[in-house]
């Protein structure tokens, strides 16, 4: 990918479409997450989604010790189970200011409710605000930044 590619990638508003993709986005914070997380840290995370794979590139600031990162199912005031992985497991976290994951997820790699479905179900919940990205971490295990895919 050029760098004008990753920029224009970057910079697409949620909801663009460019070459049969849609682009999705989440704002991490700690007062996304059920109940509200008192943290300095906030993230962005960045989704291509397209009919075979959804490309990610998951940013986090002002974090520690993060252990791991998924796609959850649910609505922004609710916990719901993981069907997807961004990063780790990571046993003792590692402490990131940037890039923390980037990757490709394919309808193999869906897990729990989605698991053996089809790429499009997850991309389904996204488009209806029914997925969030949470970042785990050694002090807050049930997950420090949060927000939901849109």
């Amino acid at each position: 990918m050029t760098v004008l590619a990753l920029v224009l990638f970057a910079a697409a508003p949620a909801g663009a479409v460019e070459a049969g993709e849609r682009i999705a986005r989440a704002e991490l914070s700690g007062r996304n997450e059920v109940p509200p997380v008192q943290t300095g840290a906030t993230g962005q995370a960045r989704f291509n989604l397209s009919e075979e794979s959804i490309e990610y590139r998951l940013f986090v600031h002002n974090i520690e010790n993060v252990t791991q990162a998924h796609i959850h199912l649910g609505s922004a005031d609710e916990n719901g189970p993981v069907v997807a992985f961004l990063f780790g497991f990571v046993d003792g976290g590692v402490t990131v200011d940037g890039l923390l994951a980037t990757g490709t997820i394919t309808a193999d790699d869906l897990i729990g409710p989605f698991e053996g479905e089809p790429l499009s179900a997850l991309i389904e919940a996204i488009q209806s605000g029914n997925a969030y990205v949470n970042v785990h971490t050694v002090a807050n295990p049930p997950g420090e930044i949060r927000g939901q895919i849109r």
